[in-house]
């Protein structure tokens, strides 16, 4: 008879990445797991594999759910142009709180300490920015159809520059405690947008 298994698969992963999260990969030893999660170590390895694998689906559920609200942001039917403008400006705000800038983002972080080195870790960090930049391409576009955006701009560079400047929020923020650091740099990224 099989043993039923005594967690919630789903809570741990969620308080999994919450510790990588807060304290990064390799700051984050499997002790440090089975003392967070409250679970064995052979159970935890049995539901999630290795430490790796763990961090893997960890960073794919932050992802997931990060995508989700801003696909839904830039999605909504009207002025797109707006919404555009609100998630740099969130993006930044959150970088300049106290209580949120010193996480920083998942993906960004990812970059910064695995990415140099774990091929697994690097597509998924190209992953999402590939999907944050359709995402906002997609929405520059329609801003420029709807005539909210000058002609003259290119949808896709400008999605890619504000993409770099997004991450590059979060890596100076994190750095920072000086909160007009970066809302001086997204204001100034959006002023390409006029």
């Amino acid at each position: 008879m099989a043993r039923t298994k005594e967690f919630d698969p789903d809570a741990a992963l969620q308080s999994a990445l919450e510790l990588f999260w807060r304290r990064g990969y390799e700051a984050t030893s499997m002790a440090d797991l089975v003392g967070h999660l409250g679970i064995g170590r052979a159970s935890l390895y049995a539901t999630f594999g290795s430490k790796h694998e763990l961090y893997l689906k960890a960073l794919d559920r932050y992802e997931q759910t990060g995508l989700t609200g801003i696909v839904r942001e830039l999605s909504q039917p009207g002025p797109a142009l707006p919404a555009v403008r609100a998630v740099v400006r969130r993006y930044a705000a959150e970088s300049a709180d106290d209580e949120l800038r010193l996480n920083g983002c998942m993906i960004t972080n990812t970059a910064a300490e695995l990415a140099p080195h774990d091929a697994a870790a690097t597509r998924r960090v190209e992953r999402n920015w590939d999907h944050m930049e359709t995402v906002l391409h997609s929405a520059l576009t329609r801003a420029q159809a709807q005539g909210e955006l000058p002609a003259d701009r290119d949808p896709l560079t400008l999605a890619r520059t504000l993409l770099v400047l997004m991450q590059g929020l979060r890596v100076v923020g994190k750095a920072s405690a000086d909160p007009a650091r970066v809302r001086d740099a997204a204001e100034q990224a959006l002023a390409l947008l006029d």
